[in-house]
């Protein structure tokens, strides 16, 4: 393939547009906002689960305190009638007045422990609240911290892709002024070589694949002419012999 050495120079100038557009997508598929969200989505889903729990947590303990209220003011009532009956002095039969002295004070002990109970409701659920509240306040924080880097996310987005269409236009027009076999041979080469269809030979450098020719390979290629295309034998990508080649 033949094509001026000129044209083969603007290769260079066509893998610049290349190797940028590909730096732009690779910024762009990894953007540090993206990996964030997926953190803060993850925590977000974990954080609603233990929410759940724990207001699941809080109402059962809540019914379990009304149970147990319910119970100590049943112990007072009947304790209340039974101090009430002794206080009146309706109990006549000595054995009759021993026994309901007995079952007053066996509703004092069984209020002081049901009182005990309800006490120690009480603190689990200020516990459970307490968890509730933290969890809310953390999942506020969350939704708070998704908009931000959400919109973060957005505005790099916005830029990567605007700068990428500029440079995608200016290389279409670059393209489409080179020879057509060259770019469609450069496009082949660049599929296949990590996205890098041409390089440049620098003083004896192949500046692709960054192997030193050999005195044969530079002698072969000082007596090619300029306008023939050449490649690297070891790389095979395109070789585009510039000014200090090393020729």
């Amino acid at each position: 393939m033949n094509v001026a050495l000129a044209d083969q120079w603007r290769l260079l100038d066509l893998q610049a547009f290349d190797s940028r557009i590909d730096q732009l997508a690779h910024r762009r598929r990894t953007l540090p906002e993206t990996a964030t969200i997926a953190e803060l989505n993850a925590r977000r889903d974990q954080v609603r689960d233990l929410l759940v729990a724990a207001e699941t947590e809080d109402s059962d303990i809540g019914r379990e305190q009304v149970k147990a209220e319910a119970d100590v003011d049943q112990v007072r009532q009947r304790a209340e009638r039974d101090q009430k009956r002794l206080d009146a002095g309706q109990v006549s039969s000595p054995k009759e007045l021993e026994s309901l002295q007995h079952e007053i004070a066996s509703l004092a002990k069984r209020q002081g422990d049901l009182e005990d109970t309800v006490l120690e409701i009480m603190e689990r659920r200020e516990s459970a609240q307490a968890r509730i509240a933290e969890l809310t306040a953390e999942r506020d924080q969350i939704a708070s911290d998704l908009a931000s880097t959400t919109a973060a996310l957005a505005a790099a987005t916005t830029e990567i892709d605007a700068e990428t269409a500029t440079l995608t236009g200016e290389r279409a027009t670059l393209a489409g002024g080179l020879a057509g076999e060259m770019v469609t041979l450069y496009e082949k080469v660049r599929a296949g070589s990590d996205g890098v269809g041409a390089a440049a030979l620098r003083r004896g450098r192949c500046e692709g694949c960054h192997m030193e020719l050999s005195t044969t390979d530079l002698n072969r290629l000082r007596a090619t002419p300029d306008d023939e295309v050449v490649r690297c034998e070891e790389c095979r990508r395109i070789l585009i012999r510039v000014a200090d080649s090393g020729l």
